[in-house]
């Protein structure tokens, strides 16, 4: 896997003004490699983070994943390339309260149909990996948050995606728990060998990483 953005820019435009939120974003990463993306708020770096997971397109400049550009894709295609390429981890975990703890993790395979008995084994494994193997029937509202945001985690890796997207996994967790979602973050970025690109604004986990960008003014970003 490789991810490639070059000059990426964005311009929202409303009837009356145009509003620059990025100009000239370009850095590169491979399979193993891991980018903090930092900055105040509103400067741009959760749109970076869409724009990078296929959720919003560049005004200018290109973003290919594995020499694909995902926006040259239909919309169908689209959908699909994303399902099975990009795992998404947010700060609010956004698990469906009706549902149990393996429905929840499960939820990106039901693009495709039932899951079939190999995925189901698979999100038991991935529960296992982040410490949920007991809690597989339980709902969201019976987890601490914590728990919630490791089932967020193991949805986001069900199709194996080689690119992980996190915008402030730790943001609403206290300072013990945050410390023990990162790790698992890590871990598992290590035992799969995917690209791990994470919005924080906490310096403590964008130290973990092996690269950083820092937004500038002009709404640009630097590397570290």
């Amino acid at each position: 896997m490789h991810l490639s953005v070059k000059k990426v820019s964005k311009i929202f435009r409303t009837d009356t003004q145009e509003i620059e939120v990025l100009r000239d974003v370009t850095f590169s990463l491979n399979n193993g490699q891991s980018l903090a993306v930092m900055g105040p708020s509103g400067a741009g770096k959760s749109t970076l983070l869409h724009l990078i997971g296929t959720l919003d397109k560049p005004t200018t400049g290109h973003i290919k994943i594995s020499e694909q550009n995902p926006f040259d894709l239909s919309q169908k295609e689209l959908a699909k390339f994303r399902n099975r390429t990009i795992g998404f981890v947010f700060q609010e975990h956004n698990l469906l309260p009706q549902y149990s703890v393996i429905e929840n993790t499960l939820l990106p395979t039901f693009a495709t149909g039932k899951p079939d008995s190999k995925k189901v084994k698979w999100a038991e494994t991935i529960l296992e990996k982040v410490g949920l193997a007991k809690r597989t029937e339980h709902r969201p509202s019976e987890l601490s948050g914590g728990e919630r945001q490791r089932v967020a985690i193991a949805r986001s890796l069900i199709n194996q995606p080689r690119l992980i997207l996190c915008d402030e996994p730790t943001g609403n967790l206290d300072h013990h728990t945050a410390n023990q979602i990162t790790d698992l973050i890590f871990e598992l970025h290590h035992q799969m060998n995917n690209i791990l690109i994470t919005v924080t604004h906490d310096t403590n986990l964008a130290d973990k990483f092996q690269y950083r960008l820092i937004a500038k003014p002009g709404h640009t970003f630097a590397h570290e």
